[in-house]
């Protein structure tokens, strides 16, 4: 499943598509597997140029957080993509051979150099310390209501499995389950990424390539196992894993490995956020659907590699302040946490967002323990933007201003304008409708318009970067610049 599926369903009320018709054009070569996860494709010269001809955007994994259509009874999961069931004859398996490379980091600008990504008391040997989460056998085990059955058959014994992670933090229990409905949350893929998440983004290129191996890798058995439904044999692959990945821990290398990264790839991230989602949001993702339509209540996403990009575009780094106004279920709020790892603030007024806002940042905050991974520190208010004293006071000191403006009404863009006024020299503000009409120039009849404060640069983001939408469309990226307005004064001083 995507991150954010069915959020926005027919007969609901949501965002509106672009009217504009977006060509889409492939190619037959396979893309290269190492620049699968690139964020957004690459671009000639200016970055609202069109693709040339031919070019193949980069298409989501399955592990990218992609919306999709679906029917609105069933329950989201991030996780779909089943094992093929194809013979274990057939070849090599071309996802597990991309999965072993190497891939590109979230953001291609200069590493930040503060940005520390390993969370040391998560690698502490001695600390044996439980703490709250939301394991996956807690939501996804063999119930009354028949929505998972055992993966395996009818088991002679106890259906749990513990699965290790890089940390020194406890193991994570799962049931071996699959879903009646294919697009629930399949705990078998789960483990399955896990250790191609592993593998990618922890151990040295050796030790990552015999762990992917296409004939004896821990992916590769785990698949056979599932195809010769032989519970024993997956059993046995699990604690081959546990074991290995202790020893690397206890022996330093994925410490070392983390403590020489300025930076996470983006499939990581999207890895960490989709558990924190599917354990807590995807559940009870019905309360979303409570819109209020002709207001500003109106719930949409923006999905991360369209977020990826905006934290390049506005070159953000670890020491600086991002305010998203309007945060909704805080996935962007903890996507800067952890892929930039800056002070991340939210605001929003929904009542039932707020409420699993809180849960996810909880249950993010334990993903980022097992995972071994510092994140910067998380910021969530409940209530109006315009009026809360927390967001104005840190509007004066934020670096990266969000809003996903693109259902507000014209009032509360007014109102955002002059909120605006409060914010440092160089602040930029990122908007899907901008904040400074098309062809604005200062004259003496509007120099007292707060947007003549502002300097404004059109982007273009591609298609599948939001949720309400499969098409492609633009936002704008504000920057404050008094200079311009200054400028004007003198020149018309008397």
């Amino acid at each position: 499943m995507g991150f954010f599926d069915h959020i926005q369903k027919k007969g609901q009320t949501a965002l509106k598509p672009q009217t504009s018709q977006i060509r889409r054009e492939t190619i037959s070569a396979a893309p290269d597997p190492r620049k699968r996860f690139i964020p957004t494709p690459q671009r000639s010269k200016r970055d609202d140029a069109r693709p040339p001809k031919g070019l193949k955007r980069n298409r989501p994994t399955s592990t990218s957080l992609k919306p999709r259509r679906q029917d609105p009874g069933k329950r989201v999961s991030p996780v779909q993509q089943q094992f093929d069931t194809s013979s274990d004859d057939s070849g090599t398996d071309v996802s597990l051979g991309a999965s072993r490379k190497r891939t590109k980091t979230s953001t291609e600008t200069e590493p930040d150099l503060k940005r520390q990504c390993r969370c040391q008391k998560a690698f502490l040997e001695n600390e044996h310390t439980s703490f709250p989460m939301v394991h996956a056998a807690d939501f996804a085990f063999v119930d009354q209501a028949g929505k998972f059955v055992a993966a395996f058959g009818e088991s002679t014994g106890c259906t749990a499995i513990e699965l290790q992670y890089p940390s020194a933090s406890h193991k994570e229990r799962f049931q071996l389950v699959t879903p009646r409905e294919n697009d629930d949350f399949r705990p078998l893929e789960d483990i399955k990424e896990v250790i191609e998440s592993v593998a990618s983004n922890y151990l040295p290129l050796e030790e990552s390539e015999k762990f992917m191996d296409d004939s004896t890798g821990y992916p590769r058995r785990l698949k056979r196992a599932i195809q010769r439904q032989s519970e024993n044999d997956f059993r046995e692959v699990i604690q081959e894993w546990n074991e290995a990945l202790t020893r690397l821990r206890r022996d330093g290398t994925i410490g070392r490995i983390l403590d020489s990264l300025h930076s996470l790839d983006l499939p990581l991230i999207e890895r960490v956020l989709t558990q924190t989602y599917s354990r807590t949001v995807s559940p009870r993702v019905g309360t979303l659907r409570q819109y209020e339509n002709g207001t500003d209540n109106v719930y949409g996403e923006l999905l991360p590699r369209f977020i990826s990009k905006i934290f390049k575009d506005t070159c953000m780094k670890s020491d600086q302040i991002f305010v998203d106004l309007g945060s909704g279920v805080g996935n962007v709020v903890l996507q800067a946490a952890l892929e930039i790892g800056c002070e991340s603030w939210g605001c929003e007024m929904m009542e039932n967002a707020c409420d699993l806002a809180e849960l996810q940042e909880k249950e993010f905050k334990a993903r980022c323990r097992l995972w071994g991974l510092a994140a910067g520190d998380i910021n969530l208010e409940r209530g109006d933007f315009l009026k809360s004293g927390a967001i104005g006071s840190v509007l004066q000191r934020a670096d990266v201003v969000l809003v996903n403006n693109q259902a507000f009404t014209p009032q509360l863009n007014n109102g955002l304008i002059n909120l605006f006024l409060d914010l440092k020299e160089g602040c930029q503000i990122v908007s899907l409708k901008s904040f400074v009409p098309h062809g604005h120039k200062i004259t003496s009849r509007n120099r007292n318009s707060p947007v003549n404060l502002l300097e404004v640069e059109t982007k273009r983001y591609w298609s599948d970067s939001v949720s309400w939408t499969d098409a492609a469309g633009t936002y704008f990226v504000a920057r404050k610049d008094s200079s311009k307005l200054r400028s004007f004064v003198d020149k018309n001083s008397v």
